[in-house]
């Protein structure tokens, strides 16, 4: 498949590595792998009527301003700012949870493209001191291939989620996130509704609740604090994820829609099929080999990404996997 013009492929390895091309592909999972899909049927083992964890936001959705004319990146494609008219949707008040997701494979005893490729993208800093040789990222070697490493296993298969249950799924690609959505009868949403959420109702705001990082010397986020990749001083509370429901609300009621996780969107990635295309309900190019993802993670430094902003978005490939990046939903 071609790509659209501006898709310029998985973005810096530093956000969120992605995964080098297979020999061989895993066989596909027995639930829409990889596929486009619309909010779906609930799957025969889902709950009745899916409630996420935080519940969710009825947004009115409507016109609102999208993008950034002077972000730090121009080559992501964050310009220009352009109007775009939403329909009403609703939106996950949380990223979806370890406790979710295991919910979800308990029903259908899925396995992710982690497990079944039998290893994801850790960061090094993770590993205890005594952790066997692993391979590193050739542009960032602070990401290591762990093998054994999942979203059970998030540093390895010494680890477990077990006292974090309420912290979001991790190690997840995004086929994953869509065989998650097709079982529960939701659909991941947009990378215009995803801003549309972020920006809480303010308009041309970096952040979530408003324009400066830590206002009045308070943290909002979960970001990387002190020197990257070196020294985490955990200012915020949290050297690793934090829980979904972490840090204050935005004006929507939506929780760590930037800093935590990078989460996927359903639209495939390009820098400049936006200039032009559609401006009601976008939903992306028609083709591309990438995928969007929206929000920054624990990981980011301002040393060298400061993608923890409401318009700041990144691509990857859809079967890549690591230990900073998961999803939320929609419907």
């Amino acid at each position: 498949m071609s790509s659209p013009p501006g898709d310029t492929g998985p973005r810096p390895a530093c956000c969120a590595p992605s995964r080098p091309p297979a020999p061989a592909a895993p066989s596909p999972s027995p639930r829409g792998r990889g596929a486009d899909r619309g909010p779906g049927r609930r799957g025969p083992d889902a709950p009745e009527g899916h409630e996420p964890h935080g519940g969710w936001r009825r947004l009115n959705g409507g016109r609102f301003r999208m993008g950034c004319e002077d972000g730090p990146y121009p080559a992501d494609g964050e310009g220009p700012v352009r109007e775009v008219t939403l329909s009403p949707f609703s939106l996950a008040a949380t990223t979806v949870s370890n406790a979710e997701f295991a919910a979800f494979a308990h029903a259908t005893g899925y396995r992710t493209d982690a497990e079944r490729f039998g290893w994801s993208f850790v960061f090094g800093g993770f590993l205890p001191r005594d952790f066997p040789p692993t391979r590193a990222a050739a542009s960032a070697p602070w990401w290591r291939q762990v093998f054994g490493a999942d979203w059970r296993h998030p540093e390895g298969p010494a680890s477990d989620v077990d006292s974090r249950q309420d912290h979001p799924v991790v190690h997840v690609s995004h086929g994953d996130a869509l065989a998650y959505c097709d079982w529960a009868g939701v659909r991941l949403p947009t990378e215009a509704e995803w801003e549309y959420g972020a920006r809480g109702g303010l308009a041309g705001m970096p952040f979530p609740w408003g324009e400066r990082r830590d206002p009045g010397g308070t943290y909002r986020m979960n970001i990387w604090r002190g020197t990257f990749p070196e020294t985490n001083t955990a200012a915020d509370g949290y050297a690793g994820t934090c829980p979904v429901d972490a840090f204050p609300a935005n004006g929507y009621g939506l929780f760590n829609m930037t800093g935590n996780v990078w989460e996927w969107c359903a639209d495939r990635f390009s820098t400049d099929y936006h200039v032009d295309g559609p401006r009601t309900d976008p939903a992306g190019p028609p083709e591309g080999g990438t995928r969007v993802l929206r929000g920054g993670s624990h990981l980011c430094h301002e040393s060298y990404c400061v993608r923890y902003r409401t318009s700041a978005r990144m691509a990857n490939t859809p079967d890549s996997t690591s230990g900073n990046t998961g999803f939320r939903v929609a419907r």
